[in-house]
């Protein structure tokens, strides 16, 4: 047993090293690839600021490309705090699908256990029907009105 367990423990270890490696690699890529986006980018503004400039004038164009960043910085900071609370809930769902996940993983491993233990299956009814008193109780409350999560299925 100690042998397939050295085995497995060296595939894993070898699999997770071949993955950090693949992953840095990929991670320099994408930051290459970005520094030579953000040249490029920085070359089309350049080159929009100079036809702008020889149209409209220098100043003209100083403040119109100043203006323009600025609107944009705006939107992006206004469409960030628009989506946050989409996030906080999404995240607060899945928090409690973990949870409850967790949970029942932790149950499902103590059973076996419990059941061969000296208080046997009343050790396990106790608590699961406290458990299933508690979920009628809160099936069958009614939400806070001030409860910012009250309609929202969970």
């Amino acid at each position: 047993m100690g042998m397939l367990a050295s085995l497995i423990s060296g595939l894993a270890s070898g699999e997770a090293v071949a993955a950090l490696r693949r992953a840095r690699m990929a991670a320099i890529v994408y930051v290459l690839a970005a520094l030579a986006a953000l040249c490029g980018v920085g070359f089309l503004v350049g080159a929009t600021y100079i036809w702008v400039a020889g149209h409209y004038g220098p100043i003209a164009a100083c403040f119109g490309f100043g203006v323009g960043f600025l609107v944009i910085a705006g939107l992006v900071l206004l469409i960030h705090q628009l989506s946050a609370g989409a996030r906080a809930r999404r995240r607060a769902r899945r928090r409690h699908a973990d949870m409850k996940a967790v949970g029942i993983t932790a149950a499902l491993a103590a059973l076996p256990a419990l059941l061969k233990g000296r208080g046997g299956l009343g050790t396990i009814l106790g608590p699961a029907i406290a458990l299933a008193a508690y979920a009628i109780y809160r099936e069958n409350t009614k939400p806070d009105a001030d409860d910012p999560d009250a309609g929202e299925a969970k």
